[in-house]
């Protein structure tokens, strides 16, 4: 019997059944740890956007973009709660005055840059 072309370039087939299967293998991936940033951005790209999903998924890159994704995010939220503070006037001294008010400030800063995140790197 002649060789099918993924024969030919080493590849090989089990048998399950009546059928014959490719054996295929994801390449090996690097692991990286994807934080909840990087989680929310790959369940977007599940449901919304599956031809790059499943293209980076089968090319062994999906872990390295999404803790990529999660790198970034969290680089940008933490420097959109800084700059909001500064410039809302939420510092130590407002803390040590009224811890009350300076959580509920906080609070809304982290809202705000949390929603920014979201709609310019991880729902996009």
């Amino acid at each position: 019997m002649e060789q099918s072309l993924f024969e030919q370039m080493g590849g090989k087939y089990e048998r399950q059944g009546d059928y014959l299967l490719p054996c295929l293998t994801l390449p090996a991936e690097e692991e990286q740890p994807v934080g909840i940033w990087g989680q929310r951005h790959g369940r977007f790209l599940k449901e919304h956007h599956r031809i790059l999903y499943y293209s980076l998924l089968t090319d062994g890159k999906l872990n390295s973009y999404l803790a990529n994704v999660d790198r970034q995010a969290e680089e940008l939220f933490s420097r959109l709660v800084k700059q909001m503070a500064e410039r809302e006037g939420v510092t130590e001294v407002l803390k040590a005055r009224d811890q009350m008010a300076w959580v509920g400030r906080m609070k809304n800063i982290r809202n705000r840059a949390m929603e920014i995140v979201n709609n310019s790197l991880i729902y996009t």
